[in-house]
């Protein structure tokens, strides 16, 4: 079993709990308000972890009191923090969720997550055995995210790309990650086309995401995953959940199909709490 190394986002969540999403111009008032920890780097991470694997993340933090928030829940979470540098006259990074008609809507603020180098990053990659997997998204710099694309790729290193939120990058680089899991908006904004029609182009490795759905791929024929039955309370972080767990599920040599099975339980389970990691499934919640 290799380690998990997740290269990636940590912030602070601040979420407003509504009966609806307000209109343009309009004001309405809230039900609730609660701040946790979040972003999506944190959020695999601590996903992963749950499920009992030795996790490391790759990031940064504000000094700042959301920043110690951040680590002292890694810490809880017992993810390895040696690699989450703190960085000076930057705020950390926040996402700022409102919760209506049993969906989410965000605005995420990036702050220190746009300071995570290359340099930073090389010093971790370098070091990798071929048993570890590496987890990335987008909420950290794009050119960031390229570098490691193309480092994996050269280094063997089996990665993880979960394309959220949406930036433009170099469609190409997708033939060198092992894995990528887009949802179905994210693949129209990549490809301008429903996941049908460009799937086939990646076989075994173009993993879509559709929420309460389950997850398809292409192995010889469109093959879909179900998911389960939950009973939602909060669909945040729910994407994060399926990717540690998917994550977690190749660590321990299962199949694309008893991954995604193991990955879309996890996320059934994590929708029932609230905020992103409010509902995250520890392993015997799984068992």
């Amino acid at each position: 079993m290799g380690n998990i190394f997740v290269i990636g986002s940590a912030s602070v969540d601040l979420v407003v709990k509504s009966h609806r999403q307000p209109a343009k111009g309009e004001t309405i008032l809230g039900e609730s308000f609660f701040m946790t920890t979040g972003g999506k780097g944190s959020n695999q991470a601590v996903s992963a972890s749950r499920l009992g694997v030795d996790v490391y993340m790759v990031g940064a933090v504000g000094d700042d009191t959301f920043g110690e928030m951040i680590l002292n829940n890694f810490k809880e979470n017992h993810v390895n923090i040696d690699n989450v540098e703190t960085v000076t006259h930057q705020s950390s990074g926040t996402a700022h969720i409102t919760l209506a008609d049993n969906d989410n809507s965000i605005i995420v603020v990036p702050g220190a997550n746009f300071k995570i180098t290359i340099e930073q990053v090389e010093v971790v990659l370098s070091k990798l055995e071929q048993s570890d997997i590496v987890v990335i998204q987008n909420e950290i710099p794009v050119q960031v995210t390229e570098y490691i694309i193309n480092r994996t790729h050269e280094l063997g290193i089996t990665t993880i790309y979960n394309p959220a939120p949406f930036v433009q990058i170099d469609t190409s680089l997708l033939n060198k990650v092992s894995y990528f899991t887009p949802n179905e908006t994210e693949v129209r904004e990549l490809f301008g086309e429903d996941f049908e029609s460009v799937i086939k182009q990646y076989p075994k490795q173009m993993i879509v995401t559709l929420g309460a759905q389950g997850a398809v791929y292409y192995d010889g024929e469109l093959k879909r995953v179900p998911g389960l039955k939950a009973e939602v309370v909060d669909t945040t972080g729910a994407g994060d959940t399926f990717n540690g767990a998917f994550a977690v599920a190749l660590s321990e040599g299962k199949d694309i199909d008893a991954a995604l099975q193991f990955a879309n339980k996890a996320a059934s389970i994590s929708v029932g709490g609230l905020g992103a990691q409010g509902g995250m499934p520890y392993r015997k919640d799984m068992e």
